[in-house]
């Protein structure tokens, strides 16, 4: 039975005002998503320079054979520590989906224990589902952190690391490529890998006091920036995300709306016929 004119006016009115709700939401990522953007790309050669300063440096340090520093100790990953960045809101699309099942594998292959240090609520939820071991929680990061807002996370896991509660940390995030394109990332975090060098490779730096002392003063804050950094990743790709989720569903809304004006009117239609047809089969009855 084809639904009324008052029943498809009404749903009509329904998403009219979905699309208005989408609509805003969709301006509103789309400011956020270029504050996000411009603070990620800005940061995003500092963190890249350091992992390769650092990883030719430590690999320096380990082809010359001179002592190690405890964050480049590579050790039996009996316990490994996942930091997982994702957002505290939904409405973003397949990310949080795409994050949480890459963060699900890496649980799934990795041997030994794992103690996982969620960053955003939407994954801790995850997390808790799948009874992985939740160490930490920090949730409700402002749009626009500073280095100070993500200390803790790298404190706490430097410190995991140092005092071996943890023999490995990977960091899981979501890599921004364009506002269409996020790919959830898993890399190494601790121990700081060295760069592939071979021993011809090797330039004689003159380090002051001395390597080691550097080096463990270059990698915490090595580790701090690389944790900053993956979060203004993920916050650009939850905003691009976002604003990309919006704005199809106001489309598919839109589209809705179009169908449903087009039911209406036909409605409308058949009941003026309707009508007619029996306006003119009355005054049939009447003249014979």
């Amino acid at each position: 039975m084809p639904a009324s004119p008052r029943l498809l006016r009404r749903r009509i009115r329904s998403i009219r005002n979905t699309s208005k709700i989408t609509k805003a939401m969709q301006l509103i990522a789309a400011s956020k998503m270029r504050r996000a953007q411009q603070m990620m790309f800005d940061g995003r050669p500092y963190a890249e320079k350091i992992r390769e300063v650092l990883s030719r440096l430590a690999a320096v340090q380990t082809i010359s054979g001179q002592a190690a520093v405890p964050l480049l100790e590579v050790r039996e990953p009996k316990t490994t520590a996942l930091i997982l960045v994702t957002p505290d809101r939904g409405l973003c699309g397949a990310l949080v989906a795409n994050i949480n099942r890459a963060a699900g594998r890496t649980l799934a292959e990795t041997e030994g224990n794992v103690l996982v240090i969620s960053v955003g609520r939407r994954g801790r939820t995850f997390m808790v589902r799948v009874g992985a071991e939740v160490k930490a929680v920090f949730e409700n990061l402002p749009d626009r952190p500073r280095l100070a807002d993500t200390l803790p996370i790298s404190s706490l896991v430097v410190n995991l690391f140092e005092q071996h509660e943890v023999d490995r940390v990977l960091l899981g995030y979501s890599r921004f490529e364009s506002a269409a394109v996020q790919h959830p990332a898993i890399q190494n975090l601790i121990p700081v890998e060295p760069a592939k060098m071979g021993p011809h490779e090797l330039i004689d730096y003159i380090y002051e006091p001395d390597p080691e002392t550097v080096l463990a003063s270059l990698l915490p804050r090595y580790i701090e920036m690389q944790v900053y950094h993956a979060i203004l990743e993920a916050i650009a790709s939850e905003h691009s995300a976002r604003m990309v989720a919006m704005k199809n569903a106001t489309d598919a809304a839109n589209e809705m709306i179009e169908n449903l004006t087009l039911a209406l009117n036909k409605a409308r239609q058949e009941s003026i016929t309707t009508e007619m047809l029996d306006i003119v089969g009355a005054v049939a009855a009447l003249e014979s």
